[in-house]
């Protein structure tokens, strides 16, 4: 299976001693400094230091009833246009959120919903509340109805995903190349931060040596169940949040090479009756060998969140993984420090040097007691800085979707291929013909002897695309009239000749 994802955003700066900004007990790079200041710039009456989450979509779903008319559509649809996203730049109408308006002129009645890529909308309440006010504000508009809604629960992946994998959107890896430094911790309670914002959750406990899940959480069911029928696995839930991990399985610690133990993670990861999930976390074990490049390999990583610890052998293994996740097109979205100091008696101790920020005792008893920090503590300042956490991955989640889903596109009017690589500025076009012969599969080229076995001329010029589907973030899949499916990776279509005379477009 070819590997997945996409490159590390140019904003995430690793240059650990002076871009990571601390608070409350952990500590990530300076992304989260710079989203509060578009947060707060966007929303500042009302002080809220949270982004919206949305992604681009293709179009605006209108149904208008008879006695509504296309001025008074166009007047609500102007109106909602001056709501910008703060993380795309681009109005709510152009994206896309803009779902069954319906108008009655008559009666001055609006109604319409608003769809949102995932029900954990950090500020989807203000969302709300923003496109009361400027519809209501047209003088014809007596009463304004708004719904909010989220898209159905899907991965960007159009490849072959195993079945249970089909309605989860988000697959975010929690690892920390290196053990003991409270990576467990940070998954749980970044899960459930997740589901108290609304998400639909799931956690996979990756460690089969060592799992941490049935110690960190308290299921009333502590077994998991296997349905005969379809040989699928049924996760155990706590507080709402489905569980899996090889501790529920009745087996406790396991004893087994590596070959087995990656067998044994692909079969609980891929048959495992997930239902639709918003956000997938899976609790990598530590290091960056046969396991981890295994569970990167089998399912579509959207994101990595790199979890430390002060010491400079700690930031050594995280620099290890952050490249490990780089060659596989994984993007690092946010690094998490822990355990820099903690307070005692009215002073502060840094058990590991003077570093960026405290070690909650509270949160270590947490991870004992089978009841995570933040849904004992909803309100206290742990939860406050996973509720950070829990905003930047949402956001950065968003924006990678996006990107990848709009990476590559064809112009029918101009019959080019448009080109826009994710965490890159250039946009670029591409003949279609040109693509198609630079194919590198077995199927134009041979594997062993490395001859051409497709030709020039065997590929007409006025070729199209019948369609350009996302590959993770790594690739695109393109369907040619031929039936032929083509894999046509971004690093690829990067190194193809370009077009420089653009094309005017074709009248429709």
């Amino acid at each position: 299976m070819p590997l997945l994802h996409s490159t590390i955003p140019p904003n995430l700066s690793f240059q650990f001693s002076n871009n990571l900004q601390h608070k409350h007990g952990l500590v990530f790079n300076n992304l989260i400094q710079q989203q509060r200041q578009i947060k707060s710039s966007w929303v500042s009456q009302k002080q809220i230091n949270f982004s919206l989450v949305t992604a681009k979509a293709t179009s605006v779903e209108v149904g208008v009833s008879s006695s509504s008319t296309k001025a008074a559509e166009s007047d609500v649809l102007k109106a909602l246009s001056q709501i910008i996203d703060p993380d795309f730049g681009t109005d709510i109408v152009s994206c896309g959120f803009v779902k069954d308006l319906q108008i009655d002129e008559a009666l001055g009645e609006v109604s319409f919903r608003l769809e949102l890529t995932t029900p954990a909308c950090p500020v989807k309440d203000m969302f709300e509340q923003k496109a009361n006010e400027v519809v209501l504000a047209l003088p014809w508009v007596g009463n304004v109805n708004v719904t909010m809604s989220a898209q159905p629960a899907k991965p960007v992946y159009a490849g072959d995903l195993p079945k249970c994998l089909q309605t989860v959107s988000n697959i975010v890896a929690v690892s920390s190349c290196k053990g003991g430094v409270g990576k467990s911790t940070v998954a749980v309670n970044l899960a459930y931060t997740l589901a108290g914002m609304g998400a639909r959750v799931g956690i996979f406990d990756a460690d089969v040596y060592g799992p941490s899940l049935p110690t960190m959480v308290s299921p009333e069911n502590r077994l998991l169940e296997v349905i005969p029928e379809t040989k699928t696995i049924v996760p155990t839930e706590y507080l709402g949040v489905k569980l899996i991990s090889f501790g529920f399985a009745g087996q406790g610690r396991a004893i087994m090479r590596g070959p087995m133990v990656s067998g044994v993670i692909n079969q609980l990861l891929t048959t495992t009756e997930w239902g639709e999930l918003d956000y997938l976390i899976i609790d990598m074990p530590p290091g960056t060998g046969d396991i981890q490049l295994t569970l990167c390999q089998v399912v579509p990583l959207t994101a990595a969140v790199i979890v430390t610890t002060p010491q400079k052998l700690a930031f050594i293994d995280v620099a290890k993984g952050v490249r490990m996740f780089s060659k596989l097109k994984v993007p690092c979205v946010a690094v998490v420090e822990n355990m820099c100091h903690f307070d005692a008696d009215g002073k502060r101790f840094y058990p590991f040097g003077r570093s960026a920020i405290w070690n909650s005792t509270s949160l270590s008893a947490s991870g004992d007691s089978g009841k995570p920090e933040v849904v004992d503590d909803p309100l206290g300042e742990v939860a406050q800085t996973f509720q950070d956490l829990g905003v930047c991955v949402v956001q950065q989640c968003a924006k990678i979707r996006q990107q990848v889903s709009t990476a590559v596109s064809y112009d029918k009017s101009r019959k080019v291929i448009r080109v826009k690589v994710p965490d890159s500025d250039e946009e670029f076009l591409l003949h279609p013909a040109t693509v198609r012969r630079n194919d590198r599969s077995a199927q134009s080229v041979d594997e062993w002897t490395g001859e051409q076995m497709l030709q020039y001329t065997d590929i007409s010029d006025d070729i199209e695309p019948e369609e350009i589907r996302p590959m993770g973030n790594y690739a695109v899949e393109i369907t040619w009239p031929d039936g032929f499916n083509q894999i046509a990776p971004y690093d690829q279509l990067q190194t193809m000749e370009r077009l420089v005379d653009i094309p005017q477009p074709t009248p429709a």
